[in-house]
């Protein structure tokens, strides 16, 4: 009776074993097509990136593992890249951008062998203000060969409008982030490799656009220029470098340079680990240095961006950004002055400080551990204590709002006051 039954087990193990090595083999298969990654391979096949919702896609909000994640990043950004060439190409040939009524023409010039990690960038914004166009023209062309780093690309844009606050309105925002990211795709330019630096009104709008836009930077030189209504908060994470004559009282910019050697000073003792800083008040000069702020590119060249600083200042300017490192905001609801100072150690991160309706924390793997839960804490409280999902929606997201690879998050949270309305 046993060997019977022995035999007829066997029979019929034999008889359907193909259909079982169809459903092992046949398993990988099936997983894979449902692999948010395949999906995700396949949207980008079908439509230009700009095209594809990630809110209209079941696929973007399952959870993806690190490796995962990471495979989908390259695809979104080579599709993100893709994007850029075919939008700005011409853009770039023709030396001109333009945004809305504002058109900005440049001229650039390589220098040295292109290191194995990209180029650099140098945006070196002219003289000039509130004149004729023919005083920032001449102003322009002297920007374009006053300074010569030893590698890299410089770029000297000529301002879209004669004014004395010409490098600090809000469209050089948008055109300086359209210039950037050309030069990162056609150019092979290391996006943390990018420093902005000005002479005189050029020097006006270092003092401005190097906080608001310090997110963009790896290190600022300003030359010359006013300060109006500029605070260094947002420079914590970058170098700044100022230039300036010991007799260059003209708009009394001698005594502000005096003032921020002060108060970069305080900001560096109150913060040794940032807030990297030198100035210059050179003697017996006027507004013409002679030259001698060209040693400011040594102290440059020596930045690389840290796009995940283990803590944040973020102080709003009049013209008021989305994002701001790991941090971003619903723009509609912020106005100047607001602030937010948050840092990460291990999984646990802090909010000292936020001033915003909603804050949104960005989180990568080259931040904290994704697989591991994950702590907010605002001030002594404790917001939420779990895992957060990384998912594909998350880095498209993220590309689309910051244009800038090393700002392609997997994950992210959001807070309102110490509540927690929102994560990946």
């Amino acid at each position: 009776m046993s060997d019977c039954s022995d035999h007829e087990t066997m029979s019929v193990m034999k008889k359907y074993s193909w259909k079982l090595v169809l459903l092992l083999f046949g398993l990988p298969v099936w997983v894979c097509g449902q692999n948010p990654v395949k999906k995700l391979e396949s949207q980008l096949k079908r439509f230009p990136f700009e095209q594809i919702d990630e809110a209209d896609l079941a696929f973007c909000r399952r959870s993806v593992s690190k490796q995962q994640a990471e495979d989908a990043a390259v695809m979104i950004y080579d599709a993100y890249a893709e994007s850029i060439r075919k939008r700005f190409e011409t853009c770039w040939l023709t030396k001109r951008f333009v945004y809305k009524t504002f058109s900005m023409p440049f001229e650039y010039f390589v220098y040295g062998e292109k290191p194995t990690d990209g180029r650099s960038l140098y945006l070196s914004m002219h003289g000039g203000g509130g004149a004729p166009a023919s005083v920032n023209n001449q102003q322009w062309e002297n920007q374009k060969r006053l300074y010569r780093p030893v590698e890299g690309v410089y770029l000297a844009p000529r301002a879209a409008v004669d004014a004395w606050n010409m490098w600090h309105q809000e469209h050089v925002d948008r055109l300086f982030e359209e210039m950037i990211r050309t030069a990162v795709v056609l150019l092979d330019v290391d996006p943390d490799k990018v420093y902005v630096m000005g002479y005189s009104a050029g020097g006006d709008g270092t003092f401005q656009l190097a906080p608001r836009l310090a997110d963009h930077w790896a290190a600022a030189a300003m030359m010359a220029g006013h300060p109006g209504d500029a605070r260094p908060d947002n420079l914590r994470n970058i170098g700044f470098s100022l230039w300036m004559g010991e007799n260059d009282g003209a708009y009394d910019r001698n005594k502000h340079a005096v003032e921020w050697k002060k108060l970069l000073d305080s900001c560096r003792q109150d913060d040794p680990a940032g807030y990297d800083h030198e100035v210059h008040i050179l003697a017996d000069k006027g507004h013409w240095m002679e030259r001698q702020d060209t040693l400011a590119l040594n102290y440059l060249s020596q930045f690389v961006r840290n796009p995940y600083p283990e803590k944040v200042v973020w102080c709003q300017d009049d013209v008021v950004r989305p994002s701001f490192y790991w941090l971003s905001i619903p723009v509609h609801s912020a106005k100047a002055g607001d602030r937010a100072v948050v840092s990460y150690r291990g999984n646990t991160i802090t909010v000292l400080q936020n001033d915003y309706a909603e804050l949104t924390i960005w989180l990568s793997d080259r931040m904290i551990d994704l697989d591991r839960p994950v702590e907010i804490r605002y001030r002594e409280k404790q917001l939420f204590f779990g895992k957060i999902s990384r998912t594909i929606g998350s880095l498209l997201r993220s590309m689309k709002e910051r244009g800038d690879r090393r700002y392609l998050f997997p994950a992210f949270i959001t807070i309102s006051g110490e509540t927690v309305v929102d994560r990946s």
